[in-house]
């Protein structure tokens, strides 16, 4: 195949299929002909080209039919439609029908090259996607990555390019934007897909646990310790570890953790001989590193040892081109999973409020939403009334929070204001509020705020809120 790309041409004039060929094949595309709608499906079927390019009016099956018929049988077909008759109800029925483009006869060459020069660069970026999510979800079909934005096709990209290698790789980001899957993408990508994966979320084992957790013990190395255990370090070996929350390791793990990246061995506790170990540590954190290495709580030399591979996963509301994606890939999962048949194709005003709001808690929310919608929906499909209050009517959540504020803190609308920062602003001083009341507990601040305890946990560090 020419690397210019494949061009099918179909215009029941004769005189315009030479004009074009001529002009495409100067260009170096390769070219094939039909004169009918019927005609370019079936050469269609036969192979995929890069770019058609369709005349709207033609004898039996029109050209709006032909164009209805091919994206239905290949959704990322690229095709041009041409008229004689370029009114606005043409151009917008051939869009609505899937046309990539909408040219009017005459035309100039230069039109014709640019338009297909357009569809081919279009083609090779969708082939390209598809690629890398073969790639990304080839063991992780069930929580597969969706996103279509360009931030995610850059994620996408730099986990193709990492994946081979051993080094290390950092994932940052907010609570619930999916760095576990990120990792486990990355696993999945590289040579050590068919070893073990292990991860190991640091804030949820107690800091005197997690040296044993993560490096094994001898039998008698502390009280309790009456067998011999074996470390994550040690159950990863020839795979990949992902370490959840690494910001949260105390000093002497930090110190453990450098020895097994720079030596690539551990020593169990209570023993005097070294494990040799091949792990490729994959780590995450949603605090910010660097703020923790210029405070002192985290080591600088480690935090460079973990970020070879930096990569910065975007937020939902950076992101709201992946909403709907996003929501269709939930709705498939949940209708699995509860035995529903909630319809994937939402309605114009429950699209708008979900693309509208601004999701503290990223993908995670979103899909806590989804659930909740698919399993009290009574039709099917989901309507506005199965969001949760805060998605039906932001401003009302936003007049809440001013509500809250007092005389002092009246916010002035007139000079302008982010929503975002005022609602974190008003997340933390509640937060704070709590454990002031709670005298720094966690547990029962969650119950006064009426929220899950790891949640709470999570606003805590995304927030880093002096506990």
């Amino acid at each position: 195949m020419p690397k210019k790309g494949t061009i099918l041409i179909c215009d029941d004039e004769e005189i315009m299929r030479d004009v074009l060929g001529t002009i495409l094949s100067s260009a170096g595309y390769k070219i094939d002909l039909a004169r009918t709608g019927e005609e370019a499906l079936e050469l269609y079927s036969e192979r995929s080209y890069d770019v058609v390019l369709m005349d709207v009016s033609m004898p039996g099956m029109g050209g709006l039919t032909a164009l209805e018929e091919l994206v239905k049988a290949d959704p990322e077909a690229v095709v041009i439609m041409i008229t004689a008759f370029a009114t606005f109800d043409t151009a917008i029925s051939a869009w609505e029908k899937g046309a990539s483009g909408v040219i009017r006869k005459p035309f100039q060459n230069e039109q014709i090259l640019a338009l297909v020069a357009r569809g081919i660069k279009k083609r090779r970026k969708e082939e390209e996607r598809q690629t890398l999510r073969q790639v990304m979800t080839r063991s992780v079909q069930r929580d597969a990555i969706v996103g279509r934005s360009e931030k995610m096709e850059e994620i996408f990209r730099l986990v193709e390019r990492v994946a081979p290698a051993r080094s290390t790789v950092l994932i940052t980001g907010e609570s619930g934007t999916g760095k576990e899957l990120v990792a486990k993408a990355i696993h999945e990508a590289s040579p050590r897909a068919d070893r073990p994966f292990v991860p190991v979320n640091c804030s949820n084992i107690p800091s005197e646990l997690l040296e044993s957790e993560l490096f094994g013990h001898t039998k008698g190395a502390f009280t309790g310790a009456v067998a011999v255990k074996r470390g994550l370090f040690e159950v990863a070996d020839t795979g990949s570890i992902f370490l959840d929350e690494i910001g949260d390791l105390r000093p002497e793990t930090q110190v453990r953790l450098l020895r097994v990246i720079q030596e690539r061995e551990f020593i169990p506790l209570g023993d005097t001989a070294a494990t040799k170990v091949d792990v490729r540590i994959i780590a995450a954190t949603n605090i910010d590193l660097k703020e923790a290495v210029r405070t002192g709580t985290f080591r600088e030399d480690l935090y460079y040892r973990l970020s070879v591979v930096p990569m910065e996963l975007p937020a939902l509301r950076n992101r709201r081109e992946d909403i709907l994606p996003l929501t269709k890939h939930f709705i498939r999962k949940y209708n699995a999973e509860n035995g529903r048949q909630i319809s994937e194709n939402v309605s114009a005003e429950v699209l708008s409020l979900l693309e509208n709001y601004h999701y503290p808690g990223n993908v995670r929310e979103l899909e806590n939403i989804i659930e909740r919608a698919v399993v009290i929906a009574s039709t099917d499909e989901i309507t506005v009334d199965c969001l949760r209050p805060e998605v039906q009517d932001p401003d009302a959540a936003y007049e809440s929070i001013r509500s809250t504020e007092g005389a002092s803190g009246e916010i002035d609308l007139a000079k302008g204001v982010n929503f975002y920062d005022e609602v974190k602003r008003f997340e933390i001083d509640l937060i704070r509020r709590a454990l002031e009341q709670t005298g720094g507990h966690q547990s029962r601040a969650a119950r006064l705020l009426g929220l899950n305890a790891t949640t709470l946990n999570s606003k805590i560090k995304t927030y880093n809120i002096a506990r």
